[in-house]
């Protein structure tokens, strides 16, 4: 009962959380869309379906980062991979936009991911949500859906893309069955430092 409590408790600061930081960020994210789209041609959100909550798709929302046609281009670059696993990094990625570059460093364009948050399709605190058609959720790895995605997770703050796959696969799992409220607010508390220092970031 008490868990059934603590998830309405969960969605609930969810929804409050998101519209009050939604609400003080909006000139923040006006200057950063117009930044997006003054610098390169494009759109300014970049749009993706993602796997949400038992696998349903939602389309998660972004401030592009990348020049236009970026994921066409992704295929030619797939040999200069850094990242092991399921996911794509490269630190030097010749896709980013140097507006891109800063807004990726101090994890600007994950901001409108707060509407995502408040529609119910992701939570402020939860594994990170992969691509619809990723493999990655195969074996183990498939109970990262048992859960909401999140804007930042353990895996955010405990080091980002410096992290290898198994290690972020880990780190999700552990949240997954170990999740409480007190974990959610530590992990939010201990996002902006991280943020801050920018540790595997690209």
């Amino acid at each position: 009962m008490w868990k059934q409590a603590a998830r309405v408790a969960k969605r609930q600061i969810d929804i409050i959380g998101s519209l009050v930081l939604l609400l003080l960020a909006a000139p923040l994210l006006a200057v950063l869309a117009l930044a997006v789209a003054t610098t390169s041609p494009g759109g300014v959100l970049y749009r993706q379906q993602r796997a949400g909550r038992r696998g349903r798709p939602f389309e998660m929302l972004k401030f592009r980062t990348m020049y236009a046609g970026a994921d066409a281009a992704r295929a030619a670059l797939a040999a200069s991979n850094e990242s092991d696993g399921h996911l794509f990094k490269l630190r030097n990625d010749p896709r980013v936009t140097r507006v891109g570059r800063v807004l990726r460093r101090l994890s600007l364009d994950e901001l409108p991911q707060l509407v995502n948050v408040l529609k119910g399709e992701m939570s402020l605190v939860g594994p990170r949500p992969l691509p619809m058609e990723d493999s990655g959720y195969q074996g183990r790895a498939r109970h990262r859906l048992a859960v909401r995605p999140g804007i930042t997770g353990l895996w955010q703050v405990s080091g980002r893309s410096d992290l290898s796959w198994e290690d972020m696969v880990c780190l999700d799992l552990d949240y997954v069955h170990n999740w409480t409220l007190r974990r959610d607010v530590v992990i939010l508390a201990r996002t902006l430092p991280a943020v801050a220092k920018a540790r595997g970031a690209h």
